[in-house]
């Protein structure tokens, strides 16, 4: 199997693309590829079938940023044919008004050899909405993976009728305007010419079959609103606004279609100590005056537990100490951890603003020794290192 390109180099677009940029672009591969044009040409079909998968991320806002983000990774369960083999037949049915606006027709030629339609029967299949829910982790939660039960109010098969809309269980009756094709046929002009375009049949909505008995209880959509409880894993090294995927786990469909997916958006809670900045986590330390001045040992707070560090005696304000390992996982785009980030502890030295008659006796004593008043090479020093 040949290596897959990216998605943006595919379509010869540069990924700050506006998405008219993305659509045009995938015109001029849609029609440069087009089976009518290339009829025969097994190379023309894939380079075909390689931009209308690309088209398919790029064009959606929400595949696109998991795209950018993580890469083919990012599109496992994400919905659609992206990531997995596909057909003609995929592209025509998810395509096909968008090749008609351009003139080409939903399939042109090829619509009567796979039937232009959604499954191998001709039928229209019918797929659930997705849903969107929101999970808020803790630094802790992302740094491990975890794994999450939510409550999700939604569409689901209706029990009476076992899905079917149907008050007797049955699968319905053949429509008598498409002979249970799900699908018509007209003629219309394209950029080649006259050519032949299937579409949904108006009589039942491109299924094949009517119910004519409905189910009381679902009004013969085979769906019905109520509750399920859905185990959610998230992976170790995920990050605020990333949107997790799963597969099938969306609103049913109505009669027996294609399940939606649920799309699990991530919101990271703010932790009391630690601030993130990528993979790397940031706190910040404000030491005393004499454990700047003598060194000592503190307590730092990690994702894991409480460490201590060894401070060096001068330390100045504005250095940064960075304890490797202790940030969180780093994922590559093909969810493989790879190495884990850092903490960076920026120091800083607090400076008392009041003082009582013997702390500040105390500091007067030291006012002039030679060891506390700055040279003019420490200033140098001091204010390269801070801003370095």
């Amino acid at each position: 199997m040949a290596e897959k390109r990216d998605y943006y180099e595919v379509l010869g677009v540069a990924k700050t693309a506006t998405a008219e940029e993305i659509k045009k672009a995938y015109r001029k591969k849609a029609i440069q590829y087009h089976p009518d044009k290339n009829p025969g040409d097994k190379e023309a079909e894939e380079k075909f079938k390689e931009a209308a998968e690309a088209y398919e991320v790029l064009s959606d806002p929400q595949k696109r940023q998991r795209y950018d983000q993580f890469g083919f990774a990012g599109m496992s369960g994400a919905g659609g044919f992206s990531g997995g083999d596909f057909s003609m037949q995929d592209i025509f049915s998810q395509f096909g008004d968008l090749f008609e606006s351009w003139g080409m027709g939903g399939g042109g030629g090829f619509s009567s050899f796979f039937g232009g339609s959604s499954n191998r029967s001709g039928q229209r299949v019918r797929r659930g909405t997705d849903l969107r829910v929101k999970v808020k982790l803790s630094l802790e939660e992302i740094s491990t993976g975890v794994e999450k039960k939510i409550k999700v109010k939604k569409l689901v098969e209706c029990k009476h009728c076992h899905g079917t809309g149907s008050a007797d269980g049955s699968s319905g009756e053949t429509c008598p305007t498409c002979k249970g094709t799900g699908r018509v046929v007209r003629t219309q002009r394209g950029i080649f010419g006259m050519m032949q375009v299937q579409e949904a049949c108006p009589t039942c909505h491109g299924e094949g079959k009517i119910i004519k008995n409905k189910c009381t209880h679902c009004g013969g959509e085979g769906v019905v609103r109520d509750e399920e409880i859905i185990t959610i894993k998230i992976p170790a090294g995920v990050s605020g606004g990333m949107q997790i995927p799963v597969q099938g786990k969306g609103n049913a469909a109505p009669r027996g279609g294609v399940p939606g997916d649920l799309l699990v958006l991530v919101e990271e809670e703010e932790h009391k100590d630690l601030v993130r900045d990528g993979n790397d986590l940031i706190y910040n330390l404000l030491l005393d005056m004499p454990t700047a001045v003598l060194g000592g040992q503190v307590q730092i707070p990690t994702l894991t537990g409480d460490v201590k560090i060894t401070i060096t005696p001068g330390t100045q304000p504005g250095k940064v100490l960075r304890m490797r390992g202790k940030g969180l996982p780093i994922i590559d785009q093909y969810a493989r951890q790879y190495g884990t980030g850092d903490l960076l502890i920026n120091v800083g030295v607090y400076i008392p603003e009041k003082l009582n008659k013997d702390e500040k006796k105390l500091i007067e004593q030291l006012q002039n020794s030679p060891n506390i008043v700055p040279g003019s090479a420490d200033k140098k020093n001091f204010f390269k290192n801070l801003f370095s």
